[in-house]
């Protein structure tokens, strides 16, 4: 008798790679007693931000993705996050939480506050294992230092940074030595790629979306999920259907409407974002199979508001051009928030 053949693992083509805190839950930990009231927190009394499971369901719903959290949430946390998740309806490949109990037991109070120093291993080391033709899409917030961290990994994945760069931007934001050479020996062992196609920042403080712009094209500043989603519709990571989906799911549980989708369509044209042609697309799923739609009556109004933006803003703004990034430049952006030396948008 042959042996039975073991059934082929799908193929990971995409990896998308979300924060939780700020980006995934509607989290506050500015106090003390905020930071207590998170912490005690039941699965079903934890919100997540409007549109984000929907955003993260269609993404997986290909088959062919694989989601990777890795959060600053503490590892005792686990089993109510991943209950949360489960909630939500959001299957997950990896999720990384914060061993701050092991920093704090061995007084490496930076690390505890530090965000450079724990995700940017991780995701190497994420990256190591997963294939190099594999394309990522990050998401963070503009809580701590995401869009840096990020766009920092990203460049040490296609040798576009230095090692004496990279020395210096992990002391800059206070990693300690021996982290510093767990980052090095990783990366060095890394096949080097170009993979991350984008990197969503949510604008959970409100930070202006210009306040992004050293980091380039590659890093999207967004007001909420459907934004993200209409930029992945233009990127081809999603189509037409799957985006109504997620726009339905805020018109009917978080309370946009014609007004707010419109202005968010447009803000995205406004800064030069390739989705003028995202709107037909749209039209055309709501004239074909997926004419389901039609029975939520705002959302074929949203999509005639859309097509007249288009028209009223006339010539579109040639899309922002790549950039090579001046870490050194940037090194506040490396240190935690509550650092003196941290740049401030407030």
């Amino acid at each position: 008798m042959s042996a039975e053949r073991e059934p082929s693992k799908p193929v990971v083509k995409r990896i998308y790679r979300w924060d939780l805190d700020k980006t995934y839950l509607q989290t506050e930990f500015d106090t003390i007693r905020q930071l207590v009231r998170t912490a005690f927190q039941k699965a079903h009394e934890k919100k997540a931000v409007p549109g984000a499971a929907a955003l993260i369901r269609e993404l997986k719903a290909t088959g062919e993705a694989k989601l990777c959290i890795v959060s600053g949430s503490p590892t005792q946390m686990r089993t109510v996050l991943s209950e949360k998740l489960k909630l939500d309806g959001v299957e997950f490949d990896e999720l990384v939480l914060k061993d701050n109990l092991r920093n704090l037991v061995r007084g490496r109070f930076k690390a505890m506050r530090g965000q450079v120093g724990y995700k940017l291993p991780v995701l190497l080391e994420s990256r190591s294992r997963a294939p190099v033709e594999a394309e990522e899409v990050l998401f963070g917030d503009d809580a701590e230092a995401d869009a840096f961290i990020y766009s920092l990994y990203a460049d040490m994945v296609a040798r576009r940074v230095s090692e004496p760069v990279v020395y210096r931007v992990l002391e800059a934001a206070e990693v300690y030595p021996d982290d510093i050479e767990r980052v090095m020996e990783r990366w060095k062992t890394i096949p080097e790629a170009d993979p991350v196609r984008r990197i969503f920042i949510n604008l959970d403080r409100l930070t202006p979306p210009a306040a992004f712009a050293h980091y380039g094209p590659r890093v999207v500043p967004i007001f909420n999920y459907f934004q993200a989603a209409l930029v992945l519709l233009g990127d081809k990571h999603l189509n037409a259907p799957a985006v109504l989906r997620v726009m339905i799911e805020l018109v009917q549980t978080a309370g946009y409407n014609l007004l707010t989708l419109s202005n968010s369509f447009q803000d995205l044209l406004r800064r030069g974002l390739p989705i003028g042609d995202v709107a037909q697309s749209l039209v055309e799923a709501l004239q074909g199979p997926a004419a389901m739609f039609q029975v939520v009556r705002p959302v074929p109004d949203i999509i005639a508001a859309f097509s007249k933006r288009v028209v009223a803003l006339g010539a579109q703004p040639a899309p922002v051009k790549s950039r090579d990034i001046d870490y050194l430049s940037l090194l506040d952006d490396a240190r935690p928030r509550t650092h003196k030396k941290r740049r401030r948008f407030e």
